[in-house]
């Protein structure tokens, strides 16, 4: 066999492997989730018959509590997108536009947001929004957020974790702008707001398309954040409780897919109304734009913007920290708290339920991040360094993770592990000699043990920040070194190994700080695929420390704090090891 033809069978090989992996545990759930809501089982003749039915799905619309979840999810999945663009679009005109002190400092801490889940930072917003809150003691008002306005409640904490999704895209197009364009209508005598809106606007839309694509659909099927605040009249709450009757049930699997559908419909809608290309430019800005010294009042213009805007970003965190810090007895009716104590961090670290949480996710976080660093290098080869048909499909699916929606996934992992309207995963492993391995894949049951699907769950999940990191690495590095080395007698594996992957560590690494990350603070997944006390990682630990009574909010929080330290500390890392390649990870 001569070395073209082993190479060529190699890729081919390693494309139908990644492949093979993604239809397992993408494509699967999703797939077995799709089934259970439009397929019933039939007994005729003695004999099990799947039928097709849409009579689970319109049951889904018959229900009026049904209904009015979906109307609710819509509406805070509108709002919230609403809101984040009238937030990060001034801010990121500004910055792309003029230069003011302490500019880069603005742009870094306008991000702070990323790094608490509004999960966690729900916690944080009841303490501050509540009717015995920060603000109606500081405001001597009565206003009863928590009560009969919680959903707005709901909107404003996932507007405040969202927003810098819809500034990266926003900056990003607004960089791409050729200023020739917005000069000319300038000189014919169009004012700032008219070239705004019929120059800018325009060219910037599939830009804010992008980022208001991934915020819409992130905050339609929100999980962590309703409950918290205990508003359960919306569909992903609807679900999380449905699952109970999951084994005896297709009304959940319908629900899922009703969400499922109603996801894909919006966007594609969005993408016909908003996402069009008619005044996409043909080519990419001929010159950059040069930056507007501001005046001193245009300066502290700009400063109050972003100090106001990171500001009210930041007000979940110091909620959460305040609460954390809070004695036991309680924080109600002040400012601050009366008094103050670290006992609660050392609660986190020592209680059962905590410190076990602690662990788990640790465990979890690194095989989620072992995995999914193999499988990022040898998909972002793939698709970098080689011509193999069926590449664009590998890039494709290795980026639905973030069109799917989390809940639809966790959903689907929880169909492949049980018994019930749908045939499992597990039992397919059981019929076929494989009990060993089905072991590994139960969440429910008498002796469950869900680390290995929730270990998998996490590296899908946040597979597109690897290839994506990866991809950008190998693009920056030619071909022609690991050519070279390949001329000088290397294998391909020895190149990779010691001259491409030297090169592109930094991107590896920072990808998997990423992973790592956000698999600590997993919210979906955790909820759903842990359902014993044992296996529960930090936030399914959160809530239910949440729910307890005593100190329990107290704990909560202070966990909350810890991982917020964490996850700063390896955004920080990733940050500085991606350099300005890193905005491009969190862009759709």
């Amino acid at each position: 066999m001569s070395p073209k033809l082993r190479r060529i069978l190699t890729q081919y090989g390693m494309l139908l492997a990644c492949l093979l992996v993604l239809g397992v545990f993408l494509v699967l759930p999703i797939y077995l989730t799709v089934k259970g809501g439009i397929t019933e089982t039939q007994l005729v003749a003695g004999e099990e018959i799947t039928a097709y039915t849409a009579d689970h799905v319109a049951m889904v619309f018959e229900n009026p509590l049904y209904r009015e979840g979906l109307i609710n999810a819509f509406f805070i999945a509108c709002m919230t997108t609403v809101l984040c663009v009238l937030i990060a679009l001034p801010l990121a005109l500004i910055s792309a536009r003029y230069r003011f002190p302490f500019k880069g400092v603005w742009n870094a801490v306008i991000l702070v947001p990323l790094i608490l889940p509004p999960f966690v930072g729900a916690i944080g917003m009841r303490a501050v929004l509540g009717r015995e809150g920060m603000l109606n003691a500081l405001f001597d008002t009565d206003f009863d957020v928590l009560g009969k306005a919680r959903v707005w409640g709901v909107i404003i904490v996932e507007a405040l974790h969202l927003y810098p999704i819809i500034y990266l895209n926003a900056t990003a197009a607004l960089a791409n702008l050729d200023p020739a364009l917005d000069e000319a209508a300038e000189n014919l005598g169009a004012g700032p707001v008219r070239r705004f809106f019929k120059i800018i606007l325009p060219l910037i839309r599939p830009g804010l398309f992008a980022g208001g694509t991934i915020v819409f659909i992130w905050s339609f099927t929100e999980l962590g954040t309703p409950l918290m605040f205990e508003y359960s009249r919306v569909t992903p709450v609807q679900i999380f409780h449905g699952l109970k009757e999951i084994q005896s049930s297709h009304e959940p699997y319908a629900l899922t897919v009703v969400l499922l559908g109603a996801a894909i419909l919006f966007y594609v809608v969005g993408k016909l109304v908003f996402g069009r290309k008619g005044y996409a430019m043909y080519s990419k800005a001929s010159r950059a734009a040069q930056e507007v010294k501001l005046p001193w009042w245009g300066s502290i213009i700009a400063t109050v913007l972003f100090a106001g805007v990171t500001f009210a970003a930041i007000l979940p965190h110091v909620g959460v920290v305040l609460t954390s810090i809070a004695p036991t007895w309680g924080w109600y009716g002040t400012v601050l708290p009366e008094a103050y104590t670290a006992e609660h961090y050392m609660t986190a670290l020592s209680d059962p339920v905590s410190s076990t949480s602690v662990r788990n996710s640790l465990i979890l976080s690194l095989m989620a991040v072992v995995a999914s660093v193999g499988m990022g290098l040898v998909a972002a080869y793939i698709i970098v360094r080689t011509k193999v048909k069926g590449r664009g499909l590998l890039d494709a699916m290795c980026m639905l993770p973030l069109a799917v929606p989390g809940l639809v996934m966790a959903f689907g992992y929880f169909a492949m592990t049980l018994s019930g309207p749908v045939p499992a995963f597990a039992d397919w492993l059981i019929k076929n000699d494989m009990g060993g391995l089905a072991r590994f894949l139960q969440v429910v049951g008498e002796n469950p043990n869900p680390f290995l699907i929730l270990a998998i769950a996490y590296g899908i999940r946040r597979l597109p920040y690897m290839v994506r990191a990866t991809v950008a690495g190998l693009e920056q590095t030619s071909g022609e070194l690991e050519e070279a080395a390949v001329n000088l007698g290397a294998g391909r594996v020895e190149a990779f190994r010691k001259v491409v992957l030297p090169l592109v560590l930094g991107n590896v690494i920072a990808g998997g700080l990423l992973v790592f990350s956000f698999s600590m603070l997993e919210v979906s997944d955790s909820l759903i695929l842990a359902q014993q006390s044992k296996h529960y990682p930090i936030t399914k630990a959160i809530y239910e420390l949440w729910n307890r009574l005593g100190d329990g909010a107290f704990v909560a929080s202070a966990m909350g704090v810890w991982g917020m330290a964490l996850l700063a500390t390896t955004l920080v890392g990733a940050s500085i090891l991606m350099g300005k390649k890193f905005g491009s990870i969190f862009r759709a």
